[in-house]
């Protein structure tokens, strides 16, 4: 054979290398809330596979209309982990040899794979059991970071929110100022569906420590700034929604005491409502309660990625340290 024939022959292995390079660097645009699990059909449509349900597409709390808390692509595990990267988040599940569970970084494409091993279906199971509040963690907090990334490239000018509060936060671009009065903000975006809205504002920290019942005073303190949301008709502004019970936890916030609320909101005497989340800060050095509350509209459209989205926004919140 001579060199030609030789080089010739070389060609095509040397072509699907270059192609599997390029593959594998290429970055991850998955959709927002979507995981890969790559888990033998036998394991996935059995205890295991439940177990994986069960805790990663559980309801979204606070929400009008159920949701999972993100969206599942399953694939055969004979296919190799590195060449599913429809999704920043990989999940691998399979018998071994020993009981292994580690999370691998990849900061080049960029996506995170959880590896979950067992000897034994049992063992599967109580892994995913004592390992999943981590990755669902893991997970939330990834695609926060890609939201915010995606945002930075295009922001409102932060002069104005900046003057009137001493903080910055990066919101982007879409987004319209629908009311502005002295220690309140309402800003808009309309999408195809509906529209998604963030409110600013404040109160004094004496006013707000004097309340024994948390959970009601931050109910009425969003419930008293709803008469400048307001529907059509008259007599329609927006309260907290009596149906159902928000959820409330207590946070840090660029390094500050928080409660985060989530719940539902609707328009008095209206028929339209969606879900809200509200995180009242608590901040000694201008002495008040600085607030800022995402809530969206959107009957056709998915609200879990909505609500991610105005999270990741209100999460960039810097306050002055004077």
């Amino acid at each position: 054979m001579n060199k030609t024939h030789f080089l010739l022959l070389l060609l095509p292995f040397f072509l699907t290398s270059c192609f599997k390079s390029e593959k594998q660097n290429e970055t991850v645009s998955g959709k927002t809330n979507t995981i890969s699990v790559i888990i033998d059909d036998q394991l996935w449509y059995g205890e295991v596979g439940d177990s994986i349900r069960n805790k990663f597409a559980s309801p979204v709390l606070g929400l009008t209309q159920e949701e999972p808390l993100f969206t599942i692509n399953q694939y055969p595990a004979r296919l190799l982990e590195g060449f599913v990267t429809d999704s920043r988040s990989i999940i691998v599940v399979k018998k071994a040899p020993v009981d292994k569970f580690e999370i691998i970084h990849n900061k080049a494409l960029p996506h995170n794979t959880f590896r979950i091993y067992g000897k034994s279906v049992d063992d599967i199971i109580c892994s995913i059991e004592l390992n999943s509040a981590q990755i669902i963690k893991e997970i939330h907090d990834a695609e926060i970071q890609k939201i915010q990334e995606d945002n930075s490239s295009s922001l409102l000018n932060k002069a104005i929110i900046k003057n009137k509060f001493h903080i910055d936060i990066q919101i982007p671009t879409g987004f319209e100022y629908m009311l502005h009065k002295k220690k309140f903000i309402w800003l808009k975006k309309e999408i195809i569906s509906g529209n998604t809205s963030l409110l600013l504002y404040q109160i004094p920290l004496n006013n707000f420590k004097k309340k024994k019942d948390v959970v009601n005073a931050i109910v009425k303190m969003r419930d008293s700034v709803g008469k400048y949301i307001q529907g059509r008709e008259q007599n329609t502004q927006m309260i907290t929604s009596e149906a159902y019970a928000p959820y409330f936890s207590k946070v840090k916030v660029d390094g500050k005491e928080a409660y985060e609320t989530k719940g539902t909101w609707e328009l008095k005497n209206d028929f339209m409502t969606g879900p809200f989340i509200n995180y009242a800060i608590l901040d000694e050095t201008f002495n008040r309660v600085l607030v800022i509350e995402g809530f969206c509209y959107s009957p056709s459209h998915q609200e879990r990625d909505l609500m991610l989205e105005l999270e990741a926004i209100i999460k960039t919140v810097k306050i002055d340290k004077r």
